[in-house]
Protein backbone atom coordinates (compact mmCIF):
# COMPACT_ATOMS: atom_id res chain seq x y z
CA UNK A 1 0.00 0.00 0.00
CA UNK A 2 2.49 2.21 0.90
CA UNK A 3 4.47 1.86 -2.64
CA UNK A 4 0.97 2.36 -4.02
CA UNK A 5 0.42 5.76 -2.25
CA UNK A 6 4.52 6.85 -2.89
CA UNK A 7 3.96 5.92 -7.01
CA UNK A 8 0.41 8.21 -6.64
CA UNK A 9 2.52 10.69 -4.76
CA UNK A 10 5.38 11.03 -7.37
CA UNK A 11 2.89 10.87 -9.89
CA UNK A 12 1.09 14.00 -8.93
CA UNK A 13 4.61 16.05 -8.46
CA UNK A 14 5.78 14.82 -12.08
CA UNK A 15 2.09 16.09 -13.35
CA UNK A 16 2.59 18.93 -11.29
CA UNK A 17 6.30 19.93 -12.51
CA UNK A 18 4.86 19.27 -16.50
CA UNK A 19 1.86 21.70 -15.44
CA UNK A 20 4.43 24.38 -14.40
CA UNK A 21 6.81 23.74 -17.83
CA UNK A 22 3.99 24.09 -19.86
CA UNK A 23 3.11 27.63 -17.84
CA UNK A 24 6.28 28.85 -18.10
CA UNK A 25 6.75 28.39 -22.10
CA UNK A 26 3.69 29.85 -22.44
CA UNK A 27 4.99 34.06 -23.53
CA UNK A 28 1.89 35.40 -25.87
CA UNK A 29 -1.31 35.12 -26.39
CA UNK A 30 -1.06 35.43 -29.88
CA UNK A 31 1.82 36.81 -32.57
CA UNK A 32 3.70 36.66 -35.47
CA UNK A 33 6.79 36.84 -37.17
CA UNK A 34 7.94 37.53 -40.72
CA UNK A 35 10.73 37.82 -43.06
CA UNK A 36 11.93 39.84 -46.23
CA UNK A 37 14.76 37.95 -47.35
CA UNK A 38 18.39 36.46 -46.31
CA UNK A 39 21.29 37.77 -47.85
CA UNK A 40 23.75 40.21 -48.62
CA UNK A 41 22.01 42.29 -45.78
CA UNK A 42 25.23 44.15 -44.10
CA UNK A 43 25.50 47.39 -42.37
CA UNK A 44 26.81 49.99 -44.38
CA UNK A 45 25.30 48.25 -47.71
CA UNK A 46 22.18 50.43 -46.78
CA UNK A 47 22.05 54.37 -46.18
CA UNK A 48 19.68 55.76 -43.11
CA UNK A 49 17.26 56.25 -45.73
CA UNK A 50 17.30 53.18 -47.00
CA UNK A 51 16.86 51.42 -43.62
CA UNK A 52 13.65 53.57 -43.02
CA UNK A 53 12.03 52.91 -45.40
CA UNK A 54 12.71 48.65 -45.16
CA UNK A 55 11.44 49.17 -41.28
CA UNK A 56 8.83 51.44 -41.82
CA UNK A 57 7.29 48.50 -44.55
CA UNK A 58 8.07 45.65 -42.53
CA UNK A 59 6.21 47.81 -39.42
CA UNK A 60 3.66 48.72 -41.64
CA UNK A 61 2.77 44.30 -42.30
CA UNK A 62 3.65 43.86 -38.70
CA UNK A 63 1.05 46.02 -37.77
CA UNK A 64 -1.73 44.65 -40.23
CA UNK A 65 -1.29 41.52 -39.26
CA UNK A 66 -1.22 42.03 -35.94
CA UNK A 67 -4.57 44.11 -36.01
CA UNK A 68 -6.39 40.95 -37.09
CA UNK A 69 -4.60 38.44 -34.52
CA UNK A 70 -5.89 41.32 -31.84
CA UNK A 71 -9.70 41.08 -33.19
CA UNK A 72 -9.93 37.23 -33.03
CA UNK A 73 -9.14 36.88 -36.33
CA UNK A 74 -7.22 33.48 -37.44
CA UNK A 75 -3.79 32.92 -37.95
CA UNK A 76 -4.32 32.36 -41.96
CA UNK A 77 -5.84 35.48 -42.45
CA UNK A 78 -2.98 37.17 -40.81
CA UNK A 79 -0.30 35.25 -42.60
CA UNK A 80 -2.08 36.13 -45.80
CA UNK A 81 -2.55 39.95 -44.97
CA UNK A 82 1.18 40.35 -44.37
CA UNK A 83 3.01 38.47 -47.37
CA UNK A 84 0.24 40.55 -49.59
CA UNK A 85 1.49 43.41 -48.10
CA UNK A 86 5.20 42.55 -48.98
CA UNK A 87 4.31 41.31 -52.31
CA UNK A 88 2.59 44.77 -53.22
CA UNK A 89 6.08 46.25 -52.45
CA UNK A 90 9.06 47.23 -54.70
CA UNK A 91 11.35 46.23 -51.83
CA UNK A 92 11.39 42.75 -51.85
CA UNK A 93 12.00 39.53 -54.43
CA UNK A 94 7.75 38.91 -54.34
CA UNK A 95 5.18 40.17 -56.44
CA UNK A 96 6.11 43.88 -57.46
CA UNK A 97 9.75 44.03 -57.62
CA UNK A 98 10.47 40.31 -58.24
CA UNK A 99 13.34 38.71 -60.08
CA UNK A 100 13.61 38.43 -64.05
CA UNK A 101 14.27 34.64 -65.29
CA UNK A 102 16.41 34.25 -67.71
CA UNK A 103 14.38 35.26 -70.27
CA UNK A 104 13.52 38.48 -68.92
CA UNK A 105 10.08 37.47 -67.34
CA UNK A 106 8.77 36.95 -63.68
CA UNK A 107 7.47 34.17 -62.84
CA UNK A 108 6.66 33.54 -58.93
CA UNK A 109 6.02 31.11 -56.13
CA UNK A 110 4.18 30.71 -53.27
CA UNK A 111 2.43 28.46 -50.63
CA UNK A 112 0.26 28.33 -47.73
CA UNK A 113 -0.22 25.91 -44.49
CA UNK A 114 -2.61 25.70 -41.53
CA UNK A 115 -1.45 24.16 -38.68
CA UNK A 116 -4.87 23.12 -37.39
CA UNK A 117 -5.19 20.53 -39.67
CA UNK A 118 -2.49 20.34 -42.48
CA UNK A 119 -4.18 21.61 -45.26
CA UNK A 120 -2.15 23.19 -47.80
CA UNK A 121 -1.85 25.14 -50.75
CA UNK A 122 0.70 26.11 -53.36
CA UNK A 123 1.49 27.29 -56.75
CA UNK A 124 4.30 28.09 -59.10
CA UNK A 125 5.24 29.61 -61.93
CA UNK A 126 2.61 32.83 -61.63
CA UNK A 127 3.02 35.37 -64.60
CA UNK A 128 0.27 37.17 -64.02
CA UNK A 129 -1.49 37.27 -60.60
CA UNK A 130 -0.92 39.97 -58.24
CA UNK A 131 -0.78 38.29 -54.99
CA UNK A 132 0.67 34.56 -55.18
CA UNK A 133 0.17 34.09 -52.33
CA UNK A 134 -3.92 35.02 -52.09
CA UNK A 135 -3.95 32.08 -54.98
CA UNK A 136 -2.18 29.61 -52.95
CA UNK A 137 -5.05 30.02 -50.52
CA UNK A 138 -7.44 29.19 -52.64
CA UNK A 139 -5.83 26.44 -53.95
CA UNK A 140 -5.79 24.88 -50.42
CA UNK A 141 -9.67 26.23 -49.46
CA UNK A 142 -11.39 25.85 -53.14
CA UNK A 143 -9.30 23.15 -54.91
CA UNK A 144 -9.60 19.62 -54.41
CA UNK A 145 -5.51 19.89 -55.42
CA UNK A 146 -2.32 21.46 -53.03
CA UNK A 147 -0.56 22.17 -55.78
CA UNK A 148 -0.62 24.20 -58.93
CA UNK A 149 1.57 25.56 -61.54
CA UNK A 150 1.50 27.26 -64.59
CA UNK A 151 -1.20 27.73 -67.04
CA UNK A 152 -3.78 25.33 -64.67
CA UNK A 153 -2.99 27.77 -61.92
CA UNK A 154 -3.85 30.72 -64.27
CA UNK A 155 -6.79 29.16 -65.39
CA UNK A 156 -7.96 28.16 -61.86
CA UNK A 157 -7.30 32.28 -61.01
CA UNK A 158 -9.96 32.86 -63.60
CA UNK A 159 -12.59 30.46 -62.41
CA UNK A 160 -11.59 32.09 -58.74
CA UNK A 161 -12.21 35.70 -59.84
CA UNK A 162 -8.71 36.97 -59.29
CA UNK A 163 -7.04 40.51 -60.31
CA UNK A 164 -4.75 39.83 -63.37
CA UNK A 165 -2.32 42.01 -64.61
CA UNK A 166 0.34 42.27 -67.45
CA UNK A 167 3.83 40.72 -66.31
CA UNK A 168 5.51 44.66 -66.80
CA UNK A 169 3.58 45.36 -63.80
CA UNK A 170 6.29 43.06 -61.73
CA UNK A 171 9.21 44.96 -62.92
CA UNK A 172 11.21 47.70 -61.50
CA UNK A 173 14.11 50.01 -62.97
CA UNK A 174 16.52 48.19 -60.15
CA UNK A 175 15.80 44.76 -61.23
CA UNK A 176 15.92 45.31 -64.46
CA UNK A 177 18.94 47.39 -64.53
CA UNK A 178 20.27 44.55 -62.76
CA UNK A 179 19.04 42.23 -65.20
CA UNK A 180 20.62 43.75 -68.12
CA UNK A 181 23.66 43.79 -66.45
CA UNK A 182 24.13 40.40 -66.28
CA UNK A 183 22.92 39.84 -69.88
CA UNK A 184 25.43 41.98 -70.49
CA UNK A 185 28.25 40.14 -68.87
CA UNK A 186 27.13 36.78 -70.23
CA UNK A 187 27.55 37.95 -73.91
CA UNK A 188 31.35 39.40 -72.86
CA UNK A 189 31.61 35.33 -70.98
CA UNK A 190 32.24 37.14 -68.21
CA UNK A 191 31.06 36.20 -64.18
CA UNK A 192 28.38 38.35 -63.32
CA UNK A 193 29.49 40.54 -60.56
CA UNK A 194 25.71 40.60 -58.95
CA UNK A 195 24.96 36.82 -59.71
CA UNK A 196 28.88 36.69 -57.35
CA UNK A 197 27.84 38.38 -54.44
CA UNK A 198 24.74 37.32 -54.42
CA UNK A 199 22.74 40.26 -54.20
CA UNK A 200 19.48 38.70 -55.65
CA UNK A 201 19.71 34.88 -54.70
CA UNK A 202 17.72 35.94 -51.74
CA UNK A 203 14.62 38.48 -51.33
CA UNK A 204 11.68 35.66 -50.12
CA UNK A 205 8.97 37.30 -48.01
CA UNK A 206 6.95 35.05 -45.34
CA UNK A 207 5.45 34.97 -42.20
CA UNK A 208 4.36 32.41 -39.52
CA UNK A 209 1.40 33.39 -36.96
CA UNK A 210 0.17 31.77 -33.97
CA UNK A 211 -3.66 33.25 -33.52
CA UNK A 212 -6.05 33.57 -29.71
CA UNK A 213 -7.64 30.27 -30.77
CA UNK A 214 -4.09 28.33 -30.56
CA UNK A 215 -3.80 28.03 -34.23
CA UNK A 216 -0.08 28.33 -36.04
CA UNK A 217 -0.02 29.13 -40.08
CA UNK A 218 2.66 29.71 -42.39
CA UNK A 219 3.28 31.10 -45.66
CA UNK A 220 5.86 32.25 -48.11
CA UNK A 221 6.38 33.87 -51.40
CA UNK A 222 8.77 34.38 -53.95
CA UNK A 223 10.21 35.76 -57.03
CA UNK A 224 12.89 32.94 -57.42
CA UNK A 225 16.50 33.47 -58.02
CA UNK A 226 17.66 36.48 -61.09
CA UNK A 227 18.34 34.84 -63.91
CA UNK A 228 16.98 31.41 -62.92
CA UNK A 229 16.45 29.27 -65.94
CA UNK A 230 13.22 29.42 -67.44
CA UNK A 231 10.98 27.17 -65.47
CA UNK A 232 13.36 27.24 -62.74
CA UNK A 233 11.16 26.24 -59.37
CA UNK A 234 12.86 26.35 -55.73
CA UNK A 235 11.47 25.60 -52.13
CA UNK A 236 9.16 28.82 -51.37
CA UNK A 237 5.97 26.94 -53.15
CA UNK A 238 7.30 23.26 -51.36
CA UNK A 239 5.04 21.96 -48.37
CA UNK A 240 8.24 20.98 -45.77
CA UNK A 241 11.14 22.85 -47.39
CA UNK A 242 10.25 26.35 -47.84
CA UNK A 243 6.55 26.23 -45.49
CA UNK A 244 5.36 23.89 -42.69
CA UNK A 245 3.15 24.73 -40.22
CA UNK A 246 2.18 21.94 -37.38
CA UNK A 247 0.01 22.89 -34.00
CA UNK A 248 1.84 20.24 -32.30
CA UNK A 249 5.45 22.21 -33.39
CA UNK A 250 5.47 25.29 -34.82
CA UNK A 251 5.00 27.68 -37.78
CA UNK A 252 7.92 28.10 -40.02
CA UNK A 253 8.89 29.58 -43.56
CA UNK A 254 12.16 29.74 -45.30
CA UNK A 255 14.13 31.95 -47.13
CA UNK A 256 17.59 31.13 -49.11
CA UNK A 257 18.65 28.74 -51.55
CA UNK A 258 16.11 27.14 -52.22
CA UNK A 259 17.75 23.96 -53.47
CA UNK A 260 19.48 23.11 -50.62
CA UNK A 261 16.22 23.44 -48.63
CA UNK A 262 14.55 21.04 -50.72
CA UNK A 263 17.22 18.82 -49.98
CA UNK A 264 16.91 19.22 -46.82
CA UNK A 265 13.44 19.32 -45.92
CA UNK A 266 14.77 22.45 -43.77
CA UNK A 267 10.87 23.27 -42.31
CA UNK A 268 9.92 19.82 -41.75
CA UNK A 269 13.37 18.57 -39.98
CA UNK A 270 12.74 21.79 -37.49
CA UNK A 271 9.18 20.34 -36.99
CA UNK A 272 10.87 16.75 -36.13
CA UNK A 273 13.38 17.58 -34.49
CA UNK A 274 10.59 19.21 -32.03
CA UNK A 275 8.27 16.49 -32.06
CA UNK A 276 10.42 13.39 -32.24
CA UNK A 277 13.47 14.26 -30.02
CA UNK A 278 11.86 17.26 -27.92
CA UNK A 279 14.18 19.99 -28.96
CA UNK A 280 12.55 23.51 -28.22
CA UNK A 281 11.83 26.05 -31.38
CA UNK A 282 15.64 27.26 -30.80
CA UNK A 283 17.38 24.95 -30.86
CA UNK A 284 15.92 22.96 -33.36
CA UNK A 285 16.16 25.69 -35.76
CA UNK A 286 19.28 26.67 -35.40
CA UNK A 287 20.77 22.78 -35.47
CA UNK A 288 18.87 22.75 -39.06
CA UNK A 289 19.84 26.21 -40.63
CA UNK A 290 23.50 26.76 -38.62
CA UNK A 291 24.77 23.06 -38.93
CA UNK A 292 22.12 20.79 -41.10
CA UNK A 293 21.96 23.24 -44.10
CA UNK A 294 25.62 24.83 -43.87
CA UNK A 295 26.87 21.12 -43.94
CA UNK A 296 24.89 20.62 -47.15
CA UNK A 297 26.40 23.72 -48.60
CA UNK A 298 23.53 26.05 -48.47
CA UNK A 299 22.57 29.91 -47.10
CA UNK A 300 20.02 30.94 -45.68
CA UNK A 301 17.55 31.72 -42.96
CA UNK A 302 14.12 31.05 -41.33
CA UNK A 303 11.34 32.63 -39.60
CA UNK A 304 9.18 30.34 -37.15
CA UNK A 305 7.09 30.60 -34.16
CA UNK A 306 5.74 27.66 -31.97
CA UNK A 307 2.26 26.79 -29.91
CA UNK A 308 3.65 28.90 -26.98
CA UNK A 309 4.34 32.01 -28.75
CA UNK A 310 8.04 31.68 -28.61
CA UNK A 311 9.81 32.72 -31.75
CA UNK A 312 13.23 31.75 -33.44
CA UNK A 313 14.84 33.62 -36.63
CA UNK A 314 18.11 31.82 -37.24
CA UNK A 315 20.13 32.89 -40.63
CA UNK A 316 23.56 31.62 -41.20
CA UNK A 317 24.30 34.53 -44.22
CA UNK A 318 25.26 38.37 -43.61
CA UNK A 319 21.76 39.33 -42.65
CA UNK A 320 17.91 38.77 -42.82
CA UNK A 321 15.10 41.63 -43.08
CA UNK A 322 13.17 40.38 -40.25
CA UNK A 323 10.79 41.49 -37.33
CA UNK A 324 7.97 40.09 -35.03
CA UNK A 325 5.16 41.46 -32.92
CA UNK A 326 3.73 39.63 -29.89
CA UNK A 327 0.24 40.73 -28.30
CA UNK A 328 1.94 43.54 -26.21
CA UNK A 329 1.62 45.15 -29.50
CA UNK A 330 5.15 46.47 -30.04
CA UNK A 331 6.60 45.79 -33.57
CA UNK A 332 10.30 44.54 -33.46
CA UNK A 333 12.80 44.74 -36.80
CA UNK A 334 15.99 43.69 -36.99
CA UNK A 335 18.38 43.82 -40.54
CA UNK A 336 22.01 42.10 -39.56
CA UNK A 337 23.62 39.04 -37.53
CA UNK A 338 24.37 42.08 -34.24
CA UNK A 339 20.78 43.07 -34.06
Amino acid sequence: MKDVIRSLFILTILLFLISCTESDQQKTEFGLVLHGGAGSIYKGRFTAEEEKIYEDKIKEALNAGYEILKNNGTSIEAVTKVITILEDSPLFNAGKGAVLNSEGKVELDASIMSGKDLTVGAVARLSKIKNPILLANAVKDKSKHVFLIGDGAEIFAVEQGFEFVENEYFLTPEKLESFNKIKAEEKAKVQSSIQKNEEFKYGTVGCAALDKEGNLAAGTSTGGIMNKRYGRVGDSPIIGAGTYANNTTCAISATGQGEYFIRGVVAHDISSLMEYKGMNLKEASKKVINEKLKTLGGKGGIIAIDRYGNIADPFNTEGMFRGYILDDGTPVVKFYKED
